[in-house]
């Protein structure tokens, strides 16, 4: 990317300014060498963000922001509903409330290493993977409502783990708002066999062991110490998010010039927050929300089921769930007022600093536990949100390495069945169904994490607490 039309405000911040149709400058949080790693259009389309109705303070974008749809992945940007604000489906993503799991085992380094092929197999057997996978769960159409509304309390309802859970779930583990009326027939359809699967993409269950920690306080608050075995979960909505995505983004170009929206690219198509077509995606967005939640919530029942044949004594605690598509409906301070503002997360974390409300009491002091998937076979991060970072970016940061080519790319370069053995020479178990998508995710075609992380760190977005080095990965 062309670092000339920027305006650097910091070693890790670069600013857009505002010009044309946008109405706010653009910001993006990053190293040199990470923005000039960048697409161009990471830039063209923080520019098109900053053009909508409504936006406030800065079209944001994270340290692994890349192209996507509409919206940059990594792209932050807020809306305030008063000053005409919408919302906007590539805003979100399809992939609705994408995010990671990441559960305590009580285990040590030690004691997996005997057991680890055998942990491989089992949950390569219980936890479904790959295009296509359904689970044994068949949802009836009363029960898919339901389950809509009910997000990861449902999911506890029916068996499948505990109250103690949702504790540690972003949101407690249901969203408020979701209105099953407003998802389609097709979406319902297509989630009907998908609960409790991973699917596939960037999608994994990961058994991980923490082999640094940066900051002891943070650490000891989240119950991690150097040499703990950790499972991660990194999955979203499947099959219903994408359709409500579709849905939605189709309606909203065709409604947008009667509401008086010039778009400047069709994939930014929105509606007035206070529109009933802006309502009525809110209201099927936050049942995709739900959907994520309750997904993550049966995936670690799975889990916990694979571990205990391995480890009868082992029972599998959440640390933290939290979502990176999104658009949540929060309070944050704008210069001297506190404003109800809608916060559009894609590919991008919430990240609350310490002392927040809606943080668990015992993360309180520490800030809100920040979960970074790697690319395959490189380590994963938690982080811990910083002091100011509201401020900052609305209480957000990265979610991961972002992509540094495409999938065909990647498929040109390497073999899904090499990368396995690479990654098995070096300890680390791979159990795919797809050798095709194991290329398309392998290590190389993402950029660097720890880069990414360090750039949020360095940027005040987030503050490290810990790596993760990968062990088992099971992977659609």
């Amino acid at each position: 990317m062309e670092l000339r039309k920027f305006r650097q405000r910091g070693p890790y911040e670069w600013e857009l300014p505002a010009a044309g149709r946008m109405r706010v400058p653009g910001v993006i949080f990053a190293s040199r060498e990470l923005m000039e790693a960048m697409d161009e259009k990471v830039a063209e389309q923080v520019a098109n963000v900053a053009s909508l109705p409504g936006i406030v303070a800065a079209s944001y974008a994270m340290p692994d922001a890349h192209w996507g749809y509409g919206f940059p992945i990594g792209g932050v940007a807020a809306f305030d509903a008063d000053e005409g604000g919408v919302v906007s489906a590539g805003g979100v993503g399809f992939d609705i409330s994408c995010g990671v799991r990441t559960l305590h085992t009580g285990l040590k380094l030690a004691d997996l290493e005997a057991h680890k092929q055998r942990l491989a197999d089992v949950l390569y057997a219980r936890i479904p993977a790959g295009v296509g996978s359904t689970g044994t769960l068949r949802l009836s159409g009363p029960e898919m409502d339901a389950m809509l509304k009910g997000g990861a309390r449902w999911a506890v309802k029916h068996g499948y783990g505990s109250e103690a859970d949702l504790a540690h779930i972003e949101e407690s583990g249901c969203v408020a708002g979701a209105d099953p009326r407003a998802v389609s027939d097709m979406a319902k359809k297509r989630q009907r066999d998908e609960m409790g699967t991973l699917g596939s993409g960037n999608h994994y269950l990961e058994v991980q062991v923490v082999d640094e920690v940066f900051d002891a306080a943070a650490a000891q608050a989240y119950g991690l110490a150097r040499g703990d075995v950790v499972v991660s979960i990194h999955c979203g909505s499947r099959g219903l998010g994408h359709q409500i995505g579709t849905d939605y983004l189709r309606e909203m170009v065709i409604a947008a010039p009667a509401a008086g929206i010039a778009l400047p690219d069709r994939e930014l198509a929105c509606a007035p927050l206070k529109s009933t077509l802006g309502q009525r995606y809110l209201g099927a967005m936050r049942a995709g929300i739900n959907c994520a939640l309750a997904n993550r919530q049966i995936l670690t029942h799975l889990a916990r089921a694979a571990f205990a044949e391995v480890f009868p004594h082992v029972r599998l605690a959440v640390l933290y769930d939290v979502s990176h598509n999104t658009c949540k409906e929060e309070t944050h301070r704008v210069g001297n007022e506190r404003r109800r503002l809608f916060v559009h997360r894609k590919g991008a974390t919430r990240a609350f600093g310490p002392g927040h409300p809606e943080l668990p009491r015992e993360y309180r002091d520490a800030g809100q536990p920040v979960l970074i998937g790697g690319s395959m076979g490189t380590a994963s991060w938690i982080l811990a949100g910083a002091a100011g970072t509201e401020e900052r970016a609305f209480g957000s940061a990265c979610h991961g390495a972002g992509r540094a080519m495409s999938r065909n790319e990647a498929l040109r370069r390497w073999h899904g069945r090499n990368v396995v053995d690479e990654l098995a020479a070096r300890g680390i178990l791979i159990r795919s169904p797809s050798f095709r998508g194991v290329a398309e995710e392998a290590p190389l075609a993402y950029k660097d994490v720890g880069a990414v992380v360090e750039a949020a760190d360095r940027a005040g977005l987030a503050i490290k607490v810990a790596r993760l080095a990968p062990l088992v990965c099971i992977k659609g």
